[in-house]
């Protein structure tokens, strides 16, 4: 059997809440693990919960609330679904890594000289 998805549900007011956690009710494969009313209480909830997704209320489209920033800087593995309850609009927030590249030379010395060469990883080529 597949792992289930944990979801903690800090969405406001109350009627959004109640439609969020009715939506994930009927889902054989999401797991609610907490629900939160305070924003002040989603970090503790989270720390004690360790759920997959955040559902939150997101106060204002187009500006990404700040417990995303807190929540994903100490637990970068964790998504975040913010719903405007007053608004049909909703946004996923998630951390990555920036990847970079360096063209290497497909050479033996080439290839040797970059894995011993640690300032590519730093900025880039020396």
């Amino acid at each position: 059997m597949e792992k289930n998805i944990r979801v903690l549900v800090a969405n406001r007011p109350r009627l959004m809440r109640e439609l969020v956690l009715e939506a994930f009710a009927d889902q054989p494969d999401i797991e609610i693990v907490g629900e939160v009313v305070d924003d002040a209480e989603i970090l503790a909830s989270v720390e004690r919960t360790h759920p997959d997704f955040v559902v939150i209320a997101l106060e204002n489209p187009g500006r990404r609330p700040t417990i995303c920033d807190t929540v994903l800087r100490q637990y970068p593995e964790m998504r975040i679904i913010a719903v405007a309850p007053n608004h049909k609009y909703s946004v996923y927030y998630w951390a990555s890594l920036k990847i970079h590249s360096h063209d290497v030379e497909a050479s033996e010395e080439s290839i040797l000289s970059t894995v011993r060469n640690k300032t590519h990883s730093a900025g880039g080529p020396s």
